[in-house]
C-alpha cells in the first residue's frame, strides 16, 4: 500500500521563466502608465479646484454624430470609448491566465480567485453595513469592490519598494480576476433599458469577429473598423460599451503555436498595452477624478454615510477580505506560503489592493448618475480611500523593504551573463560546469595578478 501525498503546494513560490518575462514587460508598461494615471488625477484636481467652470465646460462639451446615437459628452465618450480599450486589454490578460498563466490550474487559482471573490464582497458588506446604520444610499455597493493595478504599481514606483515577482503576480492576478467581476457588475446590475436591436447586432457583430479570427484573417483594416462598429452598437443597446471591449479580448488566442515566439493575443496586447496605459486610462482620469477638495467636502466624506461607506470598504473592507480569504484557502487546502515571505507580506499587498481609483470611479458615475452633487461627493471618496490605502500599504511594504531587494537581486542575478537568471539553472548541470569554469579562470586571473605583484614587490626590495 502506497502512502499519501502529503506534499504541500507552495503560495507565492518561484514563477516559471516565461511567466516572470511576461509578467516583468507588462509590469513596465503598467507603471509607467500608472505614473502617468497619477500625474493626470492630480492634474484634474488641480484644474477643478482653480478653474471650475472651464473644467466642467471641457468635459460636459459634446461631440459626435447624433444621427448614430453618439453625440456625447467629453467625460462620457473617456468612460465608454477610451475604457473599453482598457478593458480589451484586461480581455486578453484574463484570456491569458486562464489558458497559460497562473489561472490555467484550477487548484493553483483557487487561491487568487477566491482572495479576489472575498476582496470583493467584503467591501460590499462593509458598505452595507455603514449604509444600513447610517440610513444612507445601498445602490453604490459596488463602488469600493474594484482594484487599480495600474495605480497600485504606481505607488510602488513613487516608494521604490521592489516586490518580489511573486508578490507583483499575485497582486496582477487579484486585479484581473477583479476586473472580470467589476465587468459582470457593470453588466447585470447598471443595465437599465435595453435596445434588443442594436444588442442584437452588436452580438452578430461578435460573432463575425470570432469567425474572422478563427478563418485566421489577418489585417488592422478589417479588425478596427469592425471593433468601432460593435462599440457602437453595444453603446445604443444600453448595455455598458465597454462590455463589447472585454469580450473582443477574450476571443483572441493567447496560445502559442510552433514556430510563434507570441501568440495573436499576446502580440495585440504589447501593441495596445501602451495605448491603453499610457493615453486612455489617464484620460479617463483627467475628466473622471476632478472633483472639490475643499475643506467641507472632505469633512463630509467622514460624516456622509455613502462616501465613509466606499472609505471604509477601500481601506477596511478590501484589505480583510484579500487576506481572509487567502489566509483561509491557504489553511483548508494545506498550500504553504514561500518559505522567503511572511503573511504580513500577504496582508500589504492586500491593503495595497484598497486603490481602487479608474473602476471605482466609473461604477460611481453609474450608480449615481442621477444626483451629480453625490457622484462629486462618491468620487471625493474614492479618492480619498484610495489615497489611504496608498499611505498604509506603502508603511508596511517599507518595513520589508531590505529584505524584498535581496530577494529581487537573487532573482536578477545572472553571474554567467546568458541572459537566464542564476536562480532558473541551478537544477541544471551545463550551467554548474559553467560557472566552474567562470570561478576557475577568475581563480587564475587572480592568481596571475598576485604572481605579478609579488614579482614587482621582489624587485623594489632588491639591490639598487
Amino acid at each position: 500500500m502506497s502512502a499519501p501525498n502529503n506534499r504541500r503546494s507552495i503560495f507565492l513560490g518561484r514563477m516559471s521563466l516565461p511567466e516572470r518575462n511576461y509578467l516583468a514587460e507588462a509590469l513596465r508598461t503598467e507603471t509607467v502608465g500608472g505614473i502617468l494615471l497619477l500625474a493626470a488625477a492630480v492634474a484634474a484636481l488641480i484644474w477643478a479646484n482653480t478653474l471650475g467652470a472651464s473644467y466642467e465646460a471641457v468635459r460636459g462639451f459634446h461631440l459626435g454624430p447624433a444621427s448614430l446615437g453618439l453625440d456625447l459628452s467629453v467625460q462620457h465618450w473617456a468612460a465608454n470609448g477610451l475604457l473599453a480599450v482598457f478593458f480589451f486589454v484586461a480581455g486578453i490578460e484574463l484570456k491569458r491566465e486562464l489558458v497559460a498563466g497562473e489561472l490555467r490550474d484550477p487548484r493553483a487559482a483557487a487561491l487568487p480567485v477566491i482572495a479576489a471573490i472575498c476582496g470583493m464582497a467584503m467591501p460590499a458588506l462593509v458598505y452595507f453595513a455603514v449604509n444600513s446604520l447610517g440610513g444612507g444610499s445601498l445602490q453604490g455597493w459596488a463602488v469600493p469592490t474594484a482594484t487599480d493595478i495600474a495605480f497600485a504599481l504606481a505607488v510602488l514606483a513613487v516608494i521604490g519598494t521592489s516586490l518580489p515577482a511573486a508578490l507583483r503576480a499575485f497582486l496582477l492576478t487579484l486585479a484581473v480576476v477583479d476586473d472580470l467581476f467589476a465587468i459582470l457588475i457593470i453588466a447585470v446590475f447598471f443595465t437599465s433599458t435595453i435596445n434588443f436591436l442594436a444588442l442584437g447586432l452588436s452580438v452578430t457583430g461578435l460573432l463575425l469577429f470570432y469567425l474572422l479570427l478563427r478563418k485566421g484573417v489577418r489585417g488592422w483594416y478589417v479588425y478596427v473598423p469592425l471593433a468601432l462598429v460593435i462599440w457602437a452598437l453595444m453603446e445604443n443597446s444600453g448595455v455598458h460599451a465597454t462590455i463589447a471591449g472585454v469580450a473582443m479580448g477574450l476571443m483572441l488566442r493567447c496560445t502559442r503555436r510552433e514556430g510563434e515566439s507570441r501568440s495573436p493575443g499576446e502580440h495585440i496586447e504589447h501593441l495596445v498595452r501602451p495605448l491603453s496605459a499610457g493615453f486612455a486610462v489617464p484620460l479617463f482620469a483627467l475628466f473622471s477624478a476632478g472633483v472639490s477638495l475643499s475643506g467641507g467636502a472632505v469633512h463630509d466624506v467622514f460624516t456622509r454615510p455613502e462616501t465613509l461607506g466606499v472609505v471604509l470598504g477601500l481601506v477596511v473592507g478590501k484589505t480583510l477580505g484579500i487576506f481572509g480569504g487567502t489566509w483561509c484557502t491557504a489553511r483548508f487546502t494545506r498550500a504553504q506560503l514561500n518559505p522567503d515571505l511572511k503573511w504580513p507580506d500577504v496582508f500589504a499587498v492586500a491593503s495595497l489592493a484598497g486603490i481602487g481609483f479608474t473602476v471605482s470611479l466609473l461604477i460611481g458615475e453609474l450608480a449615481f448618475s442621477e444626483d451629480p452633487v453625490l457622484t462629486g461627493e462618491i468620487k471625493a471618496s474614492v479618492l480619498v480611500g484610495s489615497l489611504l490605502a496608498a499611505v498604509f500599504a506603502g508603511i508596511l511594504l517599507k518595513v520589508r523593504n531590505a529584505k524584498y531587494k535581496a530577494l529581487c537581486e537573487d532573482e536578477e542575478r545572472d553571474e554567467d551573463q546568458d541572459g537566464i537568471p542564476d536562480i532558473y539553472e541551478l537544477d541544471k548541470p551545463e550551467y554548474h560546469l559553467r560557472m566552474a569554469a567562470i570561478h576557475e579562470a577568475k581563480a587564475a586571473e587572480h592568481r596571475r595578478l598576485a604572481e605579478l605583484a609579488s614579482a614587482a614587490h621582489a624587485g623594489d626590495d632588491g639591490p639598487a
